[in-house]
């Protein structure tokens, strides 16, 4: 979405692929116009900053480098760098600022700034983190130090519990981070988690939203988002977390680019989860509401950062009070596993009165999976109405369809095909019906009947 700004902006853009990419790359949301079809170059990074920068300037040609801006979370690292190595607007990496995405690097900033932080331990083996295991309460919150959309994230509840969790994230590779990475013990959080967007430039930060979460649990996932809602910045609640949001974005030294800071609201004020120095994410399905609300979004005004700095400095320091609109996002969740044969959700997603915008995540013969994180989502519908009880009414419609599994038409095998037609037929069948002499529970079930 960013890239899709610039192009409509006229300028040419250069993509640069990390190696954390992953499963990430060509992962281009619809609403993204001219992407990739209008990159000026796709490259990949090298082996050493050096190197990565030449091919760029190779790439460009005799065209002037005027910005190094992060696409997504698995660009943050190299974005502050590669920024700082050609002298463009950016973060410093110094004193330790290297790696933004580190987690335990934001809680030690924050700690040290005197702020609010997570009580927790960070290693690369069991014994690094045993010690805090055995002394903290539980549940305890067993992460990455690098990752995104709660993947990875888990809520433990026995020590048992903790270091088998923590021995899986050391042995698989996360959506968005690195490898190996460290992994963090934490102290649960019991509160309201918040979302603060913000974008900075030279140090001035201005608040683009204030969101708060629907998380829950569902799928075995603890922390699964059925959605946000916009939060008026006018209000105490909003306040507090804006003042401590921008006091722990001054603790990471972020001077340039969007940030998207977690908090969560506890008894004891705000408190810390996260900072992604980058955009809001959600395929910028997000956007058309955040439009409507306030008449702009955090995309243009991180680009007004980084090319048109008197636009910037146009734009108020906090979203308009009382907003323009009224709506909110709504995530599509999935309780079904198997192949997509057809959508027919999304058409009557699409024909509901609040609908203005659906971003399609599942499409026919993909693998539909039980969503337990924001990677596993199945959609995201933007809704807003003058009327707040129609606004309501078809958030519950869409949250009806997702537990009766109509959203998706799924594959499935023949027999079971023909056992649930039978069971349908007994349900409405009439008091005088005759069957084979075959096991009912057997049908019923789709195993094979044995005839004979």
């Amino acid at each position: 979405m960013v890239v899709s700004e610039l192009l409509r902006r006229e300028f040419q853009v250069i993509a640069l692929w990390t190696k954390e990419v992953g499963e990430n790359r060509g992962h281009f949301p619809a609403a993204a116009e001219g992407v990739p079809e209008r990159f000026f170059a796709e490259l990949d990074q090298q082996n050493s900053l050096p190197e990565t920068a030449q091919i760029i300037k190779e790439a460009a040609d005799d065209k002037e480098l005027v910005a190094v801006m992060c696409g997504g979370e698995t660009g943050v690292k190299v974005a502050d760098a590669l920024a700082e190595f050609m002298g463009l607007r950016g973060n410093s990496t110094a004193d330790g600022m290297d790696n933004r995405r580190d987690k335990r690097v934001q809680q030690n900033a924050v700690k040290k700034a005197g702020l609010r932080s997570v009580r927790s331990a960070c290693g690369t083996t069991w014994s690094d983190v045993a010690h805090f295991a055995e002394q903290e309460k539980y549940p305890l919150i067993v992460k990455p130090v690098e990752s995104a959309g709660s993947d990875g994230v888990k809520k433990c509840n026995t020590k048992e519990e903790a270091q088998q969790h923590f021995e899986l994230l050391m042995n698989s590779q996360r959506k968005c981070g690195a490898q190996g990475a460290a992994v963090l013990l934490q102290e649960f959080l019991k509160g309201t988690e918040y979302i603060v967007d913000a974008v900075t430039c030279d140090g001035v930060h201005k608040i683009t939203m204030v969101w708060v979460y629907d998380r829950r649990a569902a799928n075995e996932g603890d922390f699964v988002n059925f959605g946000q809602k916009c939060v008026l910045a006018d209000l105490d609640v909003a306040q507090q977390l804006i003042k401590y949001s921008k006091a722990c974005l001054d603790a990471l030294r972020i001077t340039n680019g969007a940030s998207h800071t977690e908090v969560m609201l506890t008894e004891d004020g705000p408190c810390l989860v996260e900072v992604n120095s980058r955009c809001h994410g959600l395929s910028g399905a997000w956007m058309p509401l955040v439009q409507a609300l306030t008449g702009y979004n955090q995309v243009g005004v991180c680009v007004d950062a980084f090319v048109d700095r008197g636009a910037f400095e146009k734009l108020p320091e906090l979203p308009p009070s009382p907003f323009l609109a009224e709506g909110e996002i709504v995530n599509l969740i999935s309780y079904h596993e198997g192949i997509v044969e057809a959508t027919p959700g999304f058409q009557r997603v699409r024909q509901l009165p609040s609908l203005v915008y659906l971003e399609e995540t599942v499409h026919i013969g993909d693998h539909l999976c039980k969503t337990t994180d924001l990677f596993t989502v199945t959609g995201m519908a933007v809704l807003i109405h003058g009327d707040p009880k129609c606004l309501a009414a078809d958030v519950a419609q869409i949250r009806q369809m997702e537990m009766d599994g109509e959203l998706f038409h799924l594959k499935t095998p023949l027999l079971t095909r023909f056992a649930l037609r039978l069971r349908r037929n007994l349900l409405n069948a009439t008091p005088c019906f005759c069957l084979p002499r075959l096991p009912l529970q057997a049908l019923l079930s789709g195993e094979p009947p044995k005839l004979g």
